[in-house]
């Protein structure tokens, strides 16, 4: 655990030992994943792609519990979650875009409402800390799930799932909503909150997140 308390930047990595060092491997694997899925999409190979998201999702999935398991919790593990999370949407996104146009097209809407609160919440972020949030909240780690299993679902089968496309388009907005207000009422960058109401509570009670 202490080791990984100490790592902060990559370069950390070289003196991490044990756990410290393959469950941050691991969380690593997504934002390493990223260049080699977008010359997947543009070379076409949509097998390969697939299966390599399925994978990047899967990452997603276990690290957490990995971390917790081992008690593996360090700056660089947050953010490279974060940052892992949001380039495998992203790459899944873009395979979206070149494979399912017409589907974009006819669901314009559910797809602006979430990116636009995306983008002001990760604008809004960087104004107020420098950084993209790392809350890793509730309502995220919802989102997360119903995002990876829609967009894994594109790839997988041929028609798209609605509800689940709905679902995860709501839930989204809703988890990103309550990030913008988390980002208003904490003057400081945190990891780790789970939501609002944790929030709230833990200033009423003085009791921690």
């Amino acid at each position: 655990m202490k080791d990984g308390r100490r790592l902060v930047r990559i370069r950390d990595l070289r003196n991490a030992r044990g756990p410290a060092l393959w469950v941050n491997l691991v969380t690593l694997y997504r934002t390493v994943a990223f260049p080699v899925l977008l010359v997947l999409i543009f070379t076409d190979q949509w097998d390969w792609f697939k299966w390599m998201l399925a994978l990047s999702f899967f990452t997603d999935s276990i690290d957490g519990f990995l971390s917790r398991k081992f008690k593996v919790n360090s700056v660089l593990g947050s953010r490279l979650d974060s940052i892992g999370d949001d380039l495998t949407v992203l790459a899944a996104l873009i395979g979206m875009v070149k494979s399912r146009w017409l589907f974009i097209q006819q669901e314009w809407i559910a797809f602006a409402i979430p990116l636009s609160l995306f983008f002001i919440q990760m604008t809004y972020a960087l104004w107020r800390y420098g950084r993209i949030t790392s809350f890793h909240t509730v309502l995220a780690k919802l989102a997360a799930v119903l995002q990876a299993v829609f967009l894994c679902s594109l790839f997988f089968f041929r028609e798209p799932w609605y509800v689940w496309f709905y679902t995860a388009s709501v839930v989204t907005s809703i988890e990103l909503v309550e990030e913008i207000i988390m980002v208003r009422l904490l003057p400081t960058w945190q990891t780790n909150v789970r939501g609002l109401y944790w929030l709230f509570r833990a200033r009423a009670t003085g009791k921690p997140r």
